[in-house]
């Protein structure tokens, strides 16, 4: 027991009933004090026990004021302390007492006063405990005149139940003695019992479905908003597998793998992940949702299970298919009048059909180039449209990427020659097949086999736009497509040494319409789909692109797609021949 640090303490409860029999005793004097004075009858009473004496009360009037004011500020910085001075200045009110009434008939009161002082004192630890039998002790050897012989029977019970309380008093509060670190631990455990509660009702009061599962798919947590969007109710979800209460499908209805499961990836990649789903209730309602995953990573690297916010974006979906409906049948409808402007304007300009004289010719050209662009226009439009509600067609077939790209770059060099550009291709770690040779002749290199499953066409449709931009915003210098990859994915990169686009662009930029906005890329013409619609061709074979470019440098443009091993490739080629040839390059 360290009385001035107060390492040991009991509970806040004791203090306060200490402070309530304080309390009571001194304003008990200070009442008999004010009736042994105003109240005649009280007057033989109040001498008897001495409560007409001014120092009696004067000792009351200062525990009083004390415990009163004094007491609350200390209390804020150690309880303890403030109780202790507290049960100090009341102690000598009961000496006081006791000393100066008649020991064998009206100091008995005095006397079960003290007793049960001395018994709550054990609050205060072993030290104070003994002191306040020992100050017995002292107090009542003086009283005799230090003649043990001559000690009554009255002052032999006062000493002996001092001793016997203080014996009882030491186990009893022993055992309700609280330590530093168990008060920390105990105010650290309110508090994160406070912020369990209040992380309880935000949970259970947004409107956003909330899911938490284990490192097993079981699901440990669900909010009521989740509850009402799977139709289960949070008692019978809890503990259940998320893919029997989540019921996910691709956006479009159909089956979604389990391995495809958002959950599923979340758990295998231990990173956030996004993705739009459609989710079927219990009850089989049916909803688009978004879901937002976050490993919940404890230690800086143990994994102990997945968050999921789930957003119910039904309505925004099908405004979003609604503006695409129109923007589809407008482009559509528009794309018919344009290709026969387009037609009438060729006829026009072609010698053998009409004679034009050279400042009409000059014309017309302008005319039917504002027409291609316009017409390329509507495509993009017609294909963006597409892109967002699912019916970009896709017909996928095994592709091994080096024999594809470097026949693609092949046909692609045309249009960086013309710009007075280079253009190669790079295999690996940086062997580059020359794609602007004369002759068209490559460097003949080994190569991996890099298999991926998707649409050659839409595959061509998306390096291609991204080839074109960057032959376009390059005015000196080359294009160079390159491929590497590892076990899991086969990468690809579109590489150019032009100027290069600014930082605060780059998350923008493969929004649907966003242009780098900056005279050197204004000058050049553009829809601001075409980024958007590669986006949307990757994520069909649950790849990704990315860009990573300075200013001044230029810009490298990254696809990733999941790789097929060489034995799974072959299987199906085999299921769309139906024959066993061996792979074609």
């Amino acid at each position: 027991m360290v009385i001035d640090n107060f390492t040991f303490h009991v509970s806040r409860v004791w203090y306060r009933v200490y402070y309530g029999f304080a309390a009571v005793l001194n304003v008990a004097v200070v009442v008999g004090y004010l009736l042994w004075r105003y109240a005649p009858g009280f007057t033989g009473i109040g001498e008897a026990y001495n409560l007409d004496s001014p120092i009696a009360l004067i000792l009351s009037l200062i525990a009083l004021v004390y415990l009163l004011s004094i007491y609350w500020l200390l209390a804020k910085r150690s309880l303890p302390m403030a109780s202790l001075i507290g049960t100090a200045l009341t102690t000598l009110g009961l000496l006081h007492g006791i000393s100066s009434t008649d020991p064998q008939n009206t100091a008995i009161p005095y006397l079960a006063l003290w007793l049960i002082t001395i018994f709550l004192n054990g609050i205060y630890g072993l030290l104070v405990l003994l002191g306040s039998a020992l100050v017995s002790s002292i107090y009542l050897l003086l009283q005799n005149e230090l003649v043990p012989a001559s000690i009554s029977i009255y002052s032999w019970i006062m000493l002996g139940g001092s001793a016997l309380l203080a014996a009882i008093g030491y186990p009893f509060w022993r055992s309700r003695f609280v330590t530093q670190q168990e008060q920390q631990m105990s105010m650290l455990s309110g508090m994160l019992r406070s912020t369990q509660e209040q992380s309880a009702i935000l949970i259970q009061s947004i409107t956003d479905g909330v899911i938490v599962i284990n490192t097993e798919g079981k699901i440990t947590l669900i909010n009521p908003a989740a509850g009402l969007m799977t139709q289960w109710s949070v008692a019978e979800a809890t503990g259940l597998d998320v893919e029997l209460v989540v019921k996910l499908s691709k956006e479009n209805g159909e089956p979604m793998e389990k391995e495809e499961s958002p959950f599923a990836i979340a758990l295998r990649s231990k990173q956030h992940t996004t993705q739009t789903a459609q989710l079927t209730g219990r009850k089989g309602k049916k909803q688009i949702v978004s879901l937002v995953m976050s490993p919940i990573i404890v230690g800086g690297k143990n994994m102990a299970g997945v968050a999921a916010v789930v957003r119910d974006i039904s309505e925004e979906r099908a405004a979003e298919q609604q503006r695409a409906e129109f923007i589809s049948t407008a482009s559509h409808e528009m794309r018919t009048p344009v290709a026969a402007i387009e037609g009438y304007l060729a006829l026009a300009l072609n010698e053998k059909v009409s004679t034009i004289d050279s400042r009409a010719r000059g014309y017309l050209e302008k005319a039917h180039s504002s027409t291609q662009h316009l017409g390329q226009l509507f495509q993009d439009l017609l294909t963006s449209a597409k892109a967002e509600d699912g019916r970009l067609s896709n017909h996928p077939a095994v592709i091994e990427m080096g024999a594809y790209l470097e026949q693609l770059v092949e046909d692609l060099r045309f249009g960086a020659q013309k710009k007075g550009l280079a253009a190669e291709f790079v295999v690996g770690s940086g062997q580059a097949i020359d794609a602007t040779s004369g002759d068209g002749a490559s460097k003949k290199v080994v190569k991996p086999l890099y298999y991926i499953y998707a649409d050659p066409d839409r595959l061509r449709e998306a390096i291609t736009n991204l080839f074109d931009n960057a032959v376009k915003y390059t005015d000196q210098g080359k294009v160079s497509i390159g491929l590497t990859g590892n076990n899991e994915v086969v990468q690809l990169y579109i590489r150019d040494t032009g100027a290069g686009i600014p930082a605060e662009d780059i998350p923008h930029l493969f929004q649907k319409f966003y242009r780098v906005d900056s005279s050197a890329t204004r000058t050049v013409g553009g829809t601001g789909l075409g980024l958007f619609i590669c986006r949307k061709i990757i994520e069909l074979y649950q790849g990704r692109i990315w860009v990573e470019s300075m200013p001044g440098k230029g810009s490298t443009f990254f696809i990733n797609i999941p790789r097929l091993d060489a034995s799974r490739a072959q299987s199906l080629q085999q299921q769309a021949l139906g024959s066993t040839p061996p792979l074609a390059r």
